[in-house]
This record gives structure tokens, sequence and C-alpha cells, in this order.
């Protein structure tokens, strides 16, 4: 397996330069394609006794800004990426976060930039737990200051689930390009989680991964901020992790851990669902 086209999400107010080059060193990393992303939509203009004329041209004013930020995301992205046939564009104006996890059918890897949990302003920023929960893709989160990935050394977040068990497959190309790879189970230690984190263990192996595996007991510290530490200690600069969540009629409600992880600005993810 390998990561042979990879999506940046691009957001149409916030710098571009970090994110495409944060995205290019992936991209050369596993010799991909680079598709670049950027989506927004009019706010809904409410009927205040203005006729329908003006609001039809209040939303036309919004799109016009829309197509020309567009324009200079486009020309910048062509300007940092490279502007040949392993590069290409796709801005629409729409929902970010549904375009977004529609345009992830083109991609192995979706790259996002380090942000909120909660979108500030839906219609002009990608909300990443909504991606996390309907993109089907992995997303690589990147830290605060874009440190691309090296994957010399890689720590599995393990927990015996459905979420967890595709993180370690979609993460398989880092895995593979790794030195060092760390699988940590925490809770309680007994013979159940051993054996859990040991077959981890061996279903890398078999992928030419060479892992270890331990099962930390944390008490009652925060598992999140422990991950991080360990990570830290461990020199990591990729923490690979299931994304725990469900949606709650409008919005998604998400596990403790996948929450901290998502805001956490220190290190670079790889999150699934």
């Amino acid at each position: 397996m390998s990561y042979n086209t990879i999506l940046l999400q691009l957001d149409i107010d916030r710098p571009v330069r970090s994110r495409v080059a944060y995205a290019k060193a992936a991209a050369l990393m596993f010799d991909a394609d680079l598709i670049g992303f950027c989506a927004a939509e009019p706010r809904y203009v409410m009927p205040t006794g203005d006729s329908d004329l003006a609001i039809a041209e209040a939303m036309q004013r919004q799109v016009d800004e829309i197509e020309d930020r567009l324009a200079k995301v486009r020309q910048e992205f062509f300007q940092l990426a490279g502007d040949d046939k392993r590069v290409s564009w796709r801005g629409e104006i729409g929902n970010p976060n549904q375009l977004l996890a529609l345009h992830s059918r083109a991609a192995d890897l979706i790259v996002a930039g380090s942000g909120p949990l909660s979108a500030v302003d839906s219609n002009r920023t990608v909300d990443h737990g909504t991606l996390l929960l309907s993109a089907g893709r992995p997303v690589l989160l990147a830290p605060a200051d874009f440190k691309p990935v090296s994957a010399e050394a890689v720590l599995i977040a393990w927990k015996d689930t459905r979420e967890a068990r595709r993180a370690v497959a979609d993460a398989m190309p880092f895995l593979t390009a790794a030195s060092r790879v760390r699988v940590v189970a925490l809770g309680s230690v007994d013979g159940t989680a051993r054996q859990g984190i040991d077959d981890v263990v061996s279903f890398l192996a078999r992928h030419g991964v060479r892992a270890t595996a331990e099962a930390i007991d944390v008490g009652g510290a925060d598992e999140a901020e422990a991950l991080i530490q360990i990570a830290d200690e461990y020199g990591a600069d990729l923490l690979v992790s299931g994304a725990y969540g469900h949606s709650r009629i409008r919005e998604w409600a998400f596990g403790g851990v996948t929450r901290a992880l998502l805001r956490s600005p220190a290190i670079n993810r790889l999150m699934s669902n």
C-alpha cells in the first residue's frame, strides 16, 4: 500500500504557504500526486423587508468575493506546489465540509491544517471532526508549526476497536518507512490487553514493520496528555490513532481522547474512523 494521491485542504481565509509546503513534503515522500482543495459558500441573507432583488444582489456580492478568493488561493497553490501534471486543483462554491468529503474519493490521504475542533465559520472553514467522520479516508493533521512528517519514529495509540484497526492499516505507508514503531495501549494492564498489542506487532511484522509494544496503566491521568508525553519521550513525530465519535443530529460528539488529540497542536496526527 502507498499514498498515490494526497488531497490538501486549504481554507479560503487562512495562509496557504505553510500548508502547501507541508503537503508537498508528504507528496515527495511517497511520490504522490497532490490535489489542492478549497471551498466556501455564501451566508444566507435573512429577509428584513428588502426586496428580492436586494437580497439577490447581496448574495451575488458574496459569490463574487468567494470566486475572487478562490482564484487567488489557486494561483498561490500552483506557485508553491508546482504547475505540472502531478499537481491539480479543485476549488468550488459550496459547503466546505460536504465538498471535501465528496472529493476525498479521489485521494488516498487527506492533509489538513491544525485548528480548533469546531469551525469558526462553517461556510468558509472545514471542521476536522466532521471531516474525519464523513470522508472515509485517513486524515493527517499538521502540527501548529507545520513541521513535515519524517516518520523516523511513530507511536500507535492502540485500542481494540474498528477505528484503531482502520488507523493502523491506513498508516501503513508511514509505518513501513519508519525506523522505529511503538504500539501503546493505555488502561488495564492485563492478559487481554497484552495479547491485543502482541497481535498488532505480529500483524505489522508480516508487513515488514518492526514494532515494540507496551500496555501502560496511567491511573487517573489524562490519556490524551499521557499519549503526547509518551510520544515526546519516544521521539515520535507521528501519532496514529482511531477517531471515535458519532452523530448527535446536527453535530458530532467525540470521546475525550479524540477531542483532545484533534485540538493538540504539538504533533503530527494520522487519524481514521
